[in-house]
């Protein structure tokens, strides 16, 4: 699978795709992978200040419990309503239907470390 170029990668397996001050972040498809079936998502409340590196929820899958960081600073302004009937949306769809959190960031510069789909992809999918 061709990992979308139009985002940045997290060396924790999330993607953060930034419009304008508004960060969408999901996990990619080979943190699903690992995972395998996601049985469980919960993310923290909308309004919840973060700051980069943060926490902002956690899956859960039949193998283990992972938690979910933000590379950028900001404030939870959507969570995903499919996640809390559909956690496996996860597992069918991880770069489109099955995105976590929308963050306002502060900062648009915490990403600037992150990888392009390139660099991610031949770290951990080559």
């Amino acid at each position: 699978m061709t990992l979308p170029d139009d985002r940045r990668y997290s060396e924790t397996h999330e993607w953060h795709k930034l419009d304008g001050d508004v960060l969408t972040l999901g996990l990619t498809q080979f943190a699903v992978d690992q995972l395998t079936d996601v049985t469980y998502a919960e993310m923290k409340d909308i309004g919840s200040a973060i700051a980069a590196g943060d926490t902002v929820g956690e899956v859960e899958s039949v193998k283990t419990t992972s938690d979910i960081y933000s590379a950028a600073a900001g404030e939870i302004i959507e969570v995903n309503p499919v996640l809390a009937d559909d956690p496996g949306v996860l597992n069918r769809d991880p770069y489109t239907e099955g995105w976590l959190v929308k963050i306002r960031v502060s900062n648009p510069d915490d990403l600037s470390g992150l990888h392009d789909s390139a660099t991610y992809e031949s770290e951990h999918m080559g």
